[in-house]
């Protein structure tokens, strides 16, 4: 049974903040949710017995990365990067440019 402490509604721990495990699970998309349904399951299960959340918060923060970046360039974005990951681990060739046309790009889009 939880303290009355802990259970009281002005109780919320820092950490848990604005990254909880459901709004972390929901910015994930496809095979992600699932991966961090499973890793989370593991490390509360380990937790439960160890009494150590590190691995809960390890998989917590790996995770909110993921999402973070998946919400910051949108989903169609983040999965183009899959593919091309996906590619690169099987040796397909994917579209590069150069340094210089980078920048280029860049300083277009900054006006310079």
């Amino acid at each position: 049974m939880a303290s009355p402490e802990l259970s009281s509604s002005s109780a919320h721990p820092a950490f848990l903040a604005a990254s909880t495990p459901r709004a972390i699970h929901d910015a994930l998309i496809g095979d992600e949710q699932k991966e961090f349904v499973r890793r989370y399951g593991e490390e509360m299960s380990a937790a439960a017995l160890s009494l150590d959340l590190t691995g809960v918060l390890a998989v917590l923060n790996t995770f909110r990365e993921i999402a973070e970046t998946t919400e910051r360039h949108g989903p169609d974005a983040h999965i183009r990067m899959l593919a091309q990951v996906a590619d690169l681990q099987h040796g397909r060739a994917v579209p590069t440019i150069g340094a210089a046309q980078h920048r280029a790009e860049i300083d277009a889009k900054l006006g310079r």
